[in-house]
C-alpha cells in the first residue's frame, strides 16, 4: 500500500550523528538530536527502522543505478549512452573504478542502509515497549533489511568489509569472502523469521513477511549450491505453512500500479510519485523510481538502457496452445512489429525504430495514468511467485527429483497458454542438464528485464569458462570484453581502499 510511503521518513540528525566526534555528543541543540537523546522511546525505533526502508528510494539502489548493475551488465541488456563512460560500465570497460553512477553511489548507498539497519539493531533492544512483540518485529525487520543490502553488495562485489555496528568516521572494518557475507546474510534472515509476520495489515503492506525471509534465503543458498537447503526453504512458499501465494491471472498485473501487492508478490518495494523532489535527505526527497526515464525509448527519456533483440526472438521461438505469440512479450519488451503482434503501441504512439531495436517493458511508465513524467510510481515486484515456482523447478532438478520439477515450470507457462512442458519438448524427459538449459529459457520469458539475470548466470556458472562466456557473447557482444575470473565482480571504488588498509582491491583490477 502507498500509505506505507508517508511513514519512511529519513531522520537526517540522526544518520549525522554517528559521524560527530566524542565531545560533540555532550551538545543539547534541539535541532541536531544525538543518539543517547534520540533512541528513546518506540516511536524512536519506527521513525529508525523506516528510514532504513527510506534508502530503497536512492539513486545508488532501486530507485536508478541497480538496473544498471543488474539487467544491462547481464546479457539482456546493453547501453549506447552518448555518456561512454556510463556505458562502459555496462560492457565490462571499468576504467575508473571510482566512477560514480557506474559504481561508487551503489556502494555508498548500500553501506549507508546497512549502517542504518545497524543502528537499530544497536539501539533498539535498550529501549523499553508496551508492546515487546512489536519491539521484536522492528528488530526482525532491520536483519532482514540488512541481510538484502548485503546479499546484493555480497552479489556484486564478492570481496566486501563486513560492518555489523553502527560506524565511525574512523573505523577500518575487515574485508570478509563473498562467502563470509552469505553467511551473515543466513544468519540475520534466521534470526528475523521468528519475529515476523506471515503478513502485515493494510497499513505496513510492503515490510517483509516470513515469506520474504524463506524466498531471500532461498536465493543466497541458490547461489552457493546448497540445493537441500535451498529446497527447504522454498517448500515453505510452496507446499508448507508459508504457501499462500499464487499467480494473479493477468501477467501484466505485476508491473502497473493498479494491482500493487497482490497475490504473487512475495516482497515489494513501495514506490510513490506524491513526493517529485531529489534523493537527498529532506522531508520532500523522493519515493520514486526513475529506471522508466533511463531506459525509456528516444523521445520518451534518456535511453540509456535498453534491451537486447534476441529477447524478442526468445518469446517467438514457440507458440502458445492456440497458435499465437507468448503474450508476455507484450509486457516484457517495447520492438518493432509490437503493433503488428499485439495491437499495442509504444507508449500509445506510432514510433520509428532502428533494426533491431528493443527497449525494456517493465518499470516503464506506459502502465501509469500520468506516463510522461520523469518520476514513476509503480512498485517494484523484487521477488514473486513466478520466480519461486521456477527456482523450486531449478532446486528439484538439481536434487535429481527432475519428474516432479516440471508441474512448477507448467503453472508459469500455463498462465501464458503455453502447452505443458513435456509435451512441448518431449526430448527433455528427466535429463538434468536438458531441463536445466530448458529452465534457463524459462526464467528469461518469465522474468526478463526483473534484475535477477545476473545472478542467474553466475550461479549456473555462465560466466566461469570461455566456452561458455563465448556464447553469450553471440548474443550479447559486450561478453567480449568479458575476462574470466575479474569480471564476475565489480572492482571496488578504488578511494575505499586507499583508505582503509584492510581492503584489497578485487582480483585482476
Amino acid at each position: 500500500m502507498k500509505k506505507l510511503l508517508l511513514i519512511f521518513t529519513v531522520i537526517c540528525s540522526l544518520l549525522a550523528v554517528v559521524s560527530c566526534q566524542e565531545e560533540e555528543l555532550d551538545l543539547k541543540n534541539p535541532n541536531a538530536l544525538t543518539t543517547d537523546q534520540f533512541w528513546v522511546t518506540p516511536n524512536d525505533a519506527e521513525l529508525g527502522v523506516n528510514s532504513i526502508y527510506a534508502m530503497f528510494y536512492k539513486d545508488g539502489l532501486w530507485a536508478r543505478w541497480m538496473y544498471f548493475r543488474l539487467d544491462l551488465t547481464s546479457d539482456e541488456g546493453f547501453s549506447t549512452s552518448p555518456w561512454i563512460e556510463l556505458a562502459d560500465w555496462t560492457r565490462f570497460n571499468y576504467i575508473n573504478y571510482n566512477f560514480w553512477e557506474g559504481n561508487a553511489v551503489t556502494w555508498r548507498d548500500s553501506y549507508k542502509a546497512i549502517f542504518r539497519a545497524n543502528q537499530v539493531l544497536a539501539n533498539v533492544p535498550e529501549i523499553e515497549f508496551e508492546d515487546e512483540a512489536r519491539k521484536q518485529s522492528i528488530i526482525a525487520e532491520a536483519k532482514f533489511l540488512r541481510a538484502l543490502h548485503y546479499y546484493y553488495a555480497g552479489l556484486l562485489w564478492e570481496n566486501i568489509p563486513m560492518v555489523l555496528e553502527p560506524s565511525t568516521p574512523d573505523a577500518l572494518p575487515q574485508q570478509v569472502s563473498q562467502e563470509e557475507v552469505f553467511a551473515q546474510v543466513e544468519q540475520d534472515l534466521n534470526d528475523a523469521f521468528t519475529d515476523l509476520p506471515m503478513q502485515w495489515d493494510a497499513e505496513n503492506v510492503g515490510r517483509p513477511t516470513k515469506g520474504a525471509v524463506k524466498a531471500m534465503l532461498a536465493k543466497v543458498y541458490m547461489q552457493q549450491h546448497r540445493w537441500s537447503e535451498a529446497k527447504t526453504a522454498l517448500d515453505f512458499l510452496v507446499i508448507g505453512e508459508g504457501a499462500n501465494y499464487s499467480l494473479v491471472d493477468n501477467y501484466k498485473d505485476n508491473f502497473t500500479d493498479i494491482n500493487e501487492n497482490n497475490s504473487e508478490s512475495v516482497f515489494e518495494i513501495q514506490f510513490g510519485d506524491q513526493r517529485r523532489g531529489g534523493t537527498g535527505e529532506g522531508q520532500d526527497a523522493s519515493v520514486s523510481n526513475t529506471r522508466a526515464q533511463f531506459f525509456a525509448p528516444r523521445g520518451i527519456g534518456w535511453s540509456d538502457g535498453q534491451a537486447r533483440f534476441w529477447l524478442v526472438n526468445a518469446f517467438k521461438q514457440e507458440e502458445t496452445v492456440t497458435g499465437g505469440i507468448d503474450p508476455r512479450l507484450q509486457h516484457s519488451l517495447f520492438y518493432p512489429s509490437l503493433f503488428e503482434d499485439f495491437g499495442d503501441r509504444t507508449y500509445g504512439r506510432e514510433w520509428e525504430w532502428g533494426e533491431d531495436e528493443a527497449w525494456f517493458r517493465k518499470g516503464a511508465r506506459d502502465y501509469k495514468r500520468d506516463n510522461e513524467d520523469y518520476f514513476s510510481g509503480v512498485n517494484w515486484r523484487l521477488i514473486r511467485y513466478a520466480d519461486i515456482l521456477l527456482r523450486y523447478a531449478e532446486v528439484l532438478n538439481e536434487l535429481d527429483m527432475t519428474s516432479e520439477a516440471y508441474q512448477y515450470v507448467d503453472m508459469v507457462r500455463e498462465r501464458a497458454n503455453m502447452p505443458p512442458l513435456a509435451e512441448a519438448y518431449p526430448e527433455i524427459g528427466n535429463d538434468q542438464d536438458r531441463f536445466l538449459d530448458r529452465l534457463k529459457i524459462e526464467r528469461v520469458l518469465e522474468l526478463s528485464g526483473e534484475s535477477v539475470r545476473w545472478e542467474d548466470l553466475k550461479r549456473w556458472g555462465d560466466l566461469d569458462d570461455q566456452a561458455s562466456v563465448d556464447e553469450i557473447a553471440e548474443r550479447d557482444p559486450d561478453f567480449n570484453n568479458f575476462e574470466i575470473g575479474k569480471n564476475i565482480r565489480m572492482p571496488i571504488p578504488q578511494v575505499e581502499v586507499e583508505n582503509n588498509p584492510n581492503l584489497e582491491q578485487n582480483p585482476q583490477y
